[in-house]
């Protein structure tokens, strides 16, 4: 019962946090979305409906250089240097960043310190 109440709620504050969120051409949103073992990241122009640039920790970019465990807040700073990587390749340097109703803290907060000292601005 717990754990259904705090994903009800996760999801409330995803609704919430995505009426104000809106990704442009411009500066598309980068959007992540978090499970017990792996990360994954996507960044989206809302306005075409596409997604630009996707990855996770099950990526091949990231599965070699990753161990056992890449759900941890290493393979989620790995991660986040990575996509910054593809970012600047595809000329993206301002996004914005939609948490998905997660806490701003551990992996997530890892994983927008990395996608920052990458050159990604938000």
């Amino acid at each position: 019962m717990k754990k259904w109440l705090k994903v009800e709620g996760r999801e409330k504050r995803h609704k919430r946090i995505r009426k104000k969120i809106i990704g442009t051409k411009e500066r598309p949103r980068l959007s992540i979305r978090r499970s017990i073992n792996h990360l994954y990241a996507q960044i989206i122009d809302d306005t075409a409906a596409k997604t630009l640039i996707s990855l996770s920790t099950l990526s091949p970019d990231l599965r070699g250089k990753l161990a056992k465990s890449a759900g941890n807040v290493k393979g989620a700073s790995l991660l986040g240097a990575v996509l910054a990587e593809k970012c600047k390749k595809e000329s993206i340097t301002k996004v914005v960043f939609d948490r998905a109703g997660y806490l701003y803290h551990g992996r997530v907060k890892a994983l927008a310190d990395a996608a920052r000292k990458g050159g990604l601005s938000f």
